[in-house]
């Protein structure tokens, strides 16, 4: 049996989309291979496969937002 493929349309920030092909590029895939892999993890964990909370947003994300002069534009 085989799976029918459909096409999903998403939109994101230009700079976002850039590194993360790059990103994934050099882990061997592509943005396709990445998003499907996440949406099977989020289907197995029935949720989110990383912890989102207020936290860690403010400090883990606000920290590399603030190391990374090319995030401060995308934030």
């Amino acid at each position: 049996m085989t799976n029918k493929t459909v096409n999903v349309t998403i939109r994101m920030d230009e700079k976002v989309k850039e590194r993360a092909e790059v990103l994934f590029n050099e882990l061997g895939m592509n943005m396709t291979t990445a998003i499907n892999i996440f949406l099977k993890q989020a289907i197995r964990d029935n949720g989110i496969p990383f912890k989102i909370d207020a936290f860690s947003k403010t400090k883990d994300i606000k920290t590399t937002i603030d190391d990374d002069d090319d995030l401060k534009d995308i934030f």
